[in-house]
């Protein structure tokens, strides 16, 4: 009696690991090949997703497209030898404000993307499951950020640009400064306002970020 219901264990367990992974390969090709719009005020980028190699970020990203969390955000962050960052501060009057999100997701990083020039990243805390919203694109190739690089846990790329690079390589060049952003304590939800470097000195907004049609 025992040993049968040991089997019978072990076979319900092998089925609902079966199942899951069978419900991650459906996510993953339901959005194979999706490609969405950035549309900015300086122009419009394309950028391909890669749902088998990251299906978590990808199904992420494309809930915050969904719920429109991206229209009226900004690139907040813009060095031009290294990435431009966006996605998680909208501007409210003259200051630039965190938007709330979610909870952070599992770091894909060790998926073999790799953080070369147009790839699409996500931006993280310390803590490598820390993902919400925010997310780069590399101008240049930064192998420093892939797993197990600079932390143990890498930068997870799930995307690269397939069209429009000439308006990222433009974002990237606008002038700089060190502005106040206010942000939300990731431990404590507290809003905190401090002065940060890479600001642009004038917004580059992220008008919307739509999926094309296939």
């Amino acid at each position: 009696m025992k040993r049968t219901i040991a089997t019978l264990i072990l076979s319900l367990s092998t089925l609902l690991t079966c199942c899951g992974e069978d419900k991650n390969a459906a996510a993953s090709n339901k959005e194979a090949g999706t490609k969405v719009t950035v549309k900015t005020n300086h122009g419009s980028f394309v950028v391909e997703l890669n749902a088998e190699k990251a299906p978590v970020t990808v199904a992420n990203f494309l809930s915050y497209v969904d719920k429109k969390h991206y229209d009226g955000t900004v690139f907040h962050r813009v060095i031009g030898t290294f990435m431009i960052q966006g996605g998680g501060f909208a501007a409210d009057g003259g200051n630039l404000t965190e938007k709330e999100t979610g909870k952070g997701i599992q770091n894909e990083a060790k998926n073999g993307l790799k953080n070369v020039k147009g790839s699409i990243a996500m931006a993280r805390t310390g803590d490598p499951n820390s993902a919400t919203s925010q997310f780069f694109v590399n101008v240049t190739d930064n192998a420093m950020l892939d797993a197990p690089n600079p932390d143990g846990h890498g930068y997870a790329v799930f995307g690269k640009v397939v069209e429009g690079m000439d308006v990222v390589e433009k974002i990237k060049a606008v002038p700089t400064g060190t502005r106040p952003l206010t942000m939300i304590h990731p431990r404590t939800g507290e809003k905190i306002t401090q002065p940060s470097p890479d600001v642009p000195n004038t917004n580059v907004v992220i008008e919307s970020i739509t999926k094309n049609a296939k």
